[in-house]
């Protein structure tokens, strides 16, 4: 059996890698039930859709009319602000405004800092959601060492802070939400445990003892995190620990915070909520985009629509009966660490994972087509310009080409077409695993071996040539309905059988529309490339004009969402909510507009000083909402620049980044 945690607090996990009901398939984890009003959560009931409300607390008026507009586009619950006592006491007028108007669903407050706001609040709404890491302790970012007695001390103090609410939602009926955010662990958490997803999850786990200890069970938990490695880690952690710790099984609330906007958020957003579902883990979802609230609930939907009718096991993978007992998953689900693989070309070892685009199905290839996969042919000069999303590798399947591609650009072939007509060392063959078995003649370089995942666990003499393969890269795709399970059981024999081959990893998809690709394939492939599987990703969806566009921001942006390979900028911006100081959608916009050719720079934009610095952990710069059009700025999280006027405060933060020596004015590409 693996250890599961490499650091110093491993002993406080036992061991062993199962932390979901199966990993061969989908199988919801079993919850215990929690009400919400009238609305039952848990393993039970459907997976629930929710959101937050971006207008003040105050604005009745605009706090109902929100909600409608969220509720009428399937949310389930309505989550609010309430900061303070005034905001607490605002929740009565804004949910009598919705009883009125025939409106039922569950209101959540939103608290953090203010317990005497969740009291009141617990009496009023039917749930509150409170965040560990400042219910009771304000951060200050200090290492503090703690001895036994000094810290049983703390637990005791927290015990006293937090005990009035447990006993009001107890005598009241009112559910409670334990929400850990990666950004505001507490210092005495921070000191004792790290920035770490086992810190995380003791957080929350501090509060529930306080809570079983009052047989008060009526509870949903979170691990949110910007960071989708932490996130998906931190959750499946909690999840077992539940287990090993004899505690009730929780339902789990998911999201990934602070996921932006546009296609980065949602990219980001299902590469996180979509890994987890896939585990069967999470009974209520929120999608945190930068955008208005009813805008985030068809993308839940989407999410979690996929698993409607998935029975367990949904179509069981074949071979899995014949797994030893005991079986343990040979990798650490709960800390990232990538699949070693024998560097060939730029594959595998400590290369990025590269992109494949595939052209094989276009009737033709231009100079032009290439424009959608990053490379752009300038005539006049008569050289080829290449932009960060340019892709590695162009399949044309049977297709020629009349011209020559750019140097940043090798292609590949059928093994059928290369056989018969390549004559340069720059195209390489992609055989079928039979074809390239049987081949007498493969490329001295390079070789390309597709298999279906099935295969790879089924077929043993592929297996024995795989083990000998040094000029190949196999490419690995799935006809199961369940395809993330089968590719994870396949990169697990690979594991087992001590195949250190490099791994590209083939979705194809058909039938479904533009905006639910881009959910369903950082499903299937981020959870893959969350495990630390995958040394190439090639994404096709058949049946649009314009795929190849679609196909390659696509796989770059689930690569940068898996923080595997860093392409652009990434901007870790809140999702709004009555807190918000300035239009964090236009905000967002402008400073995008200024900075998206800063590649691999992290910038955070919060809209109230709850959201930051804290929740900006990993960004390098922040941008911060501290009075009425005053922001703060950062360099990383010590504050560098405060009261600046938010009508120059984007111009300052491009001056903190030139400082800084990171500026880089934008390349002219013709694009």
């Amino acid at each position: 059996m693996s250890s599961i945690l490499q650091s110093s607090s491993a002993h406080l996990v036992s061991d062993g890698n199962i932390y979901a009901p199966t990993l061969f398939g989908y199988q919801r984890r079993e919850t215990i039930p929690v009400s919400i009003g009238d609305l039952m959560l848990g393993s039970d009931f459907p997976i629930r859709i929710q959101s937050m409300t971006t207008v003040d607390t105050m604005d009745t008026h605009g706090s109902i009319e929100q909600s409608i507009r969220m509720i009428d586009a399937g949310c389930e619950l309505v989550r609010i602000t309430a900061p303070s006592v005034k905001e607490a006491q605002n929740l009565e007028n804004i949910r009598k405004g919705l009883r009125a108007k025939g409106y039922k669903t569950p209101l959540v407050a939103d608290i953090h800092f203010t317990p005497n706001a969740a009291e009141l609040a617990a009496r009023i709404v039917e749930k509150v959601r409170i965040n560990p890491g400042n219910y009771a302790d304000k951060k200050r970012f200090e290492t503090i060492e703690y001895t036994e007695t000094s810290y049983q001390a703390e637990l005791e103090r927290i015990r006293d802070k937090f005990l009035p609410l447990v006993k009001i939602c107890k005598e009241y009926g009112t559910a409670m939400r334990i929400g850990t955010n990666h950004g505001s662990l507490s210092d005495r958490i921070l000191s004792r445990y790290g920035d770490t997803p086992l810190g995380m999850v003791e957080s929350a786990l501090e509060f529930l003892r306080i809570c079983e200890d009052e047989n008060y069970f009526n509870i949903v938990l979170s691990m949110k995190a910007s960071n989708t490695q932490v996130m998906v880690e931190a959750y499946r952690l909690l999840s077992k620990k539940l287990a090993d710790g004899q505690f009730k099984a929780y339902p789990l609330h998911l999201g990934v915070t602070e996921a932006g906007e546009g296609e980065d958020g949602r990219i980001k957003s299902a590469v996180g909520i979509g890994t987890l579902l896939e585990d069967g883990l999470g009974d209520t979802i929120r999608v945190s985009l930068t955008e208005d609230p009813e805008f985030e609930i068809p993308v839940a939907k989407d999410l979690v629509n996929r698993y409607v009718g998935r029975n367990h096991p949904n179509a069981p993978i074949p071979s899995l009966l014949n797994l030893p007992a005991g079986f343990d998953s040979p990798i650490n689900p709960f800390a990232h660490s990538r699949r070693k693989s024998a560097e060939l070309l730029n594959f595998g070892g400590h290369q990025v994972p590269r992109v494949l685009a595939d052209f094989s199905n276009l009737k033709s290839i231009g100079m032009e087509d290439l424009k959608a996969i990053g490379h752009f042919y300038l005539p006049e000069p008569d050289k080829w310009a290449m932009n960060d999303l340019g892709a590695d590798y162009l399949y044309t399947g049977a297709l020629d080409l009349d011209f020559m591609l750019p140097n940043g650009l090798k292609q590949i072939q059928s093994s059928k077409t290369w056989l018969a007509s390549s004559t340069s060392e720059h195209q390489f063959p992609l055989f079928e695993a039979e074809e390239w078995l049987l081949s007498s003649k493969k490329h001295n370089q390079l070789n390309f071996v597709h298999a279906d995942a099935e295969e790879v666990w089924t077929n043993e003499v592929l297996i024995n040539a795989l083990k000998s393969a040094q000029k190949e890269v196999l490419v690995l795709s799935s006809s199961f309905s369940n395809r993330m399970a089968a590719l994870r059981r396949a990169f697990f024999e690979l594991e087992t059988q001590g195949i250190d081959i490099p791994v590209v990893i083939r979705l194809n998809y058909q039938d479904i529309a533009s905006d639910q690709f881009q959910l369903f394939a950082p499903t299937d492939a981020g959870a893959l490339f969350i495990d630390g599987f995958g040394d190439g990703l090639m994404l096709s969806l058949a049946g649009l004009q314009v795929q190849s566009s679609l196909e390659n921001s696509t796989n770059f942006g689930i690569l940068q969402a898996c923080r595997v390979r860093i392409s652009k900028t990434e901007y870790i911006s809140c999702p709004s909510c009555g807190r918000t100081l300035f239009d964090l959608q236009e905000t967002t916009a402008r400073i995008r507009q200024v900075t998206d050719h800063l590649k691999g720079v992290k910038i955070g934009i919060m809209g109230c000083i709850v959201n930051g610095p804290g929740e900006m952990a990993d960004a390098d710069y922040g941008y911060v909402g501290i009075g009425k059009d005053k922001i703060a700025l950062y360099r990383g999280q010590e504050v560098v620049k405060k009261s600046v006027p938010a009508d120059s405060a984007v111009d300052e933060l491009i001056q903190l980044i030139k400082e800084d020596g990171i500026w880089k004015d934008p390349q002219e590409t013709n694009n």
